[in-house]
C-alpha cells in the first residue's frame, strides 16, 4: 500500500482559527507576498486559497467586510466580475484547465469558510480531478508549490 503525506492539511483540519476576519487581516498586514494576495484593485483583492481544492485555486475578496453581495455597492460588484474574468482568462493560459468553478457561498450554512466576509471563489478543473484520493482519502494531490502558484498569478496579474 502506499501512502501520501499531506501533512500541511492538519494545520487547517485541526488548528486554532485566527480571531476575527482571515481577509481584513490580510488587508491589515500588508504583506501580501505571505498573505497569498496577488493583485490588489480599487475595491476588491486576488488571494490564492492557502488550502486550495485544486493549483490555481483564488479567490477575489472585497475591501469592505460584508457577508452578502448587498453590503457592496455596484462599483465593488462590477470591479468584482471584472477581475473574476481576468482570472478566468490568467487560469486558462497558465493551467489551461478542462473548466472552471465560479461562485460564492454566503453564509455558513451554505458552506461560508469566513461568512461574514463574501468572496468570490475562481477553482480549475481538470477532467478526473475528483478522483479516488479526494473522495475516498479526502486528501487532494496539488503538483505545484503554493509560492510558485502565487508568482504565476502575480505576473499574469501585473501583465
Amino acid at each position: 500500500m502506499d501512502y501520501l503525506w499531506s501533512p500541511w492539511r492538519l494545520t487547517y483540519l485541526t488548528g486554532n482559527k485566527p480571531e476575527g476576519c482571515i481577509f481584513c487581516a490580510m488587508i491589515a498586514a500588508d504583506q501580501d507576498e505571505d498573505a497569498l494576495i496577488v493583485y490588489r484593485a480599487e475595491h476588491n483583492f486576488v488571494v490564492l486559497n492557502r488550502f486550495p481544492y485544486t493549483n490555481g485555486h483564488l479567490m477575489i475578496v472585497p475591501y469592505r467586510h460584508v457577508a452578502d453581495l448587498a453590503g457592496i455597492g455596484d462599483e465593488a460588484a462590477a470591479e468584482m466580475m471584472a477581475l473574476t474574468r481576468a482570472a478566468e482568462r490568467h487560469i486558462r493560459w497558465l493551467y489551461h484547465p478542462d473548466g472552471l468553478n465560479l461562485g460564492m457561498n454566503i453564509g455558513e450554512s451554505a458552506g461560508a469558510g469566513v461568512a461574514g466576509h463574501i468572496h468570490m471563489h475562481v477553482l480549475p478543473r481538470w477532467s478526473g480531478d475528483a478522483n479516488f484520493m479526494t473522495t475516498v482519502a479526502q486528501t487532494r494531490v496539488l503538483p505545484e508549490e503554493l509560492s510558485v502558484t502565487w508568482k504565476r498569478l502575480k505576473d499574469a496579474f501585473a501583465g
